[in-house]
């Protein structure tokens, strides 16, 4: 999905570039001013089609996630990416369709814009930081703990590994300090010292590094939890005011008799 959204700025900005390049006070002497202006067919089109994207990907994330909208057939995991592609893709139509020319209310609109995808990418982050079920539920913190791997009696019986490297494995695991000397790489050399076959040591450190993680995510489960929470406070307004004013921006067009294609 993010090639797509490279591929279309970089097709939008390839054809337009021209124009978009143009100082405000020459554009009404290009050629393609009335095809590239903010009013034009293409320049209106591309406000239009980027509105409804953003407004389908909002709409079809809320009715999943609070109404259950064809909750067998739409897993919240994957809805939520999509939902961030369109929210990403539809804002980049609208920032062509405004010729980057910002100005009154459109500038209110078009910041609140940017301020809800910036504000929305920082929320998948934290979004993906909480464990959760195929279909997109929180799982508690005593359901994430659940999650764990008894690592030394795995390792014990099925590698046969020494106490000292099941000792070194655990405490890998364990350890969420990113500054540790203990690391992924210093266990990698261990095993390859010790002769571990090749396709062990690259089963053992896929185990180790999923463990890892894990310790992780439930050493930060509370604190992400409640940035969650922070999160939406901040989020859905900055979403409310860009409606609000991208409504009063469609009423105002329609009532100058810009009306596109129709």
């Amino acid at each position: 999905m993010a090639i797509i959204v490279i591929v279309v700025t970089i097709y939008l900005t390839y054809t337009g570039y021209t124009y978009y390049n143009t100082s405000l006070e020459e554009r009404f002497y290009h050629p393609h001013y009335d095809w590239f202006k903010s009013s034009g067919i293409y320049g209106q089109g591309l406000g239009i089609l980027g509105t409804l994207i953003i407004l389908f990907g909002v709409s079809i994330y809320i009715a999943r996630k609070r109404y259950n909208f064809m909750v067998k057939y739409l897993r919240l995991k994957y809805l939520l990416e999509f939902h961030i592609f369109l929210c990403i893709l539809g804002p980049i139509l609208v920032l062509f369709h405004t010729a980057f020319k910002f100005g009154g209310i459109v500038s209110i609109a078009f910041w609140s814009m940017v301020l809800v995808v910036l504000s929305g990418v920082v929320g998948r982050y934290i979004y993906i930081q909480i464990p959760r079920t195929i279909e997109g539920r929180e799982l508690s913190l005593n359901e994430v703990k659940d999650m764990k791997t008894d690592l030394a009696a795995v390792f014990s019986e099925r590698f046969k590994l020494s106490e000292t490297i099941i000792e070194m494995i655990v405490g890998l695991a364990k350890d969420t300090n990113e500054s540790s000397k203990l690391t992924i790489g210093s266990l990698r050399n261990v095993l390859r010292k010790n002769n571990i076959p090749k396709s062990e040591r690259s089963t053992i450190l896929k185990m180790v590094k999923k463990e890892k993680s894990l310790s992780g995510k439930i050493a930060r489960l509370q604190t992400m939890q409640k940035l969650l929470k922070y999160w939406h406070v901040i989020h859905l307004p900055f979403a409310l005011i860009m409606l609000v004013i991208v409504i009063i921006h469609i009423a105002v067009t329609l009532t100058l008799g810009y009306k596109w294609i129709f």
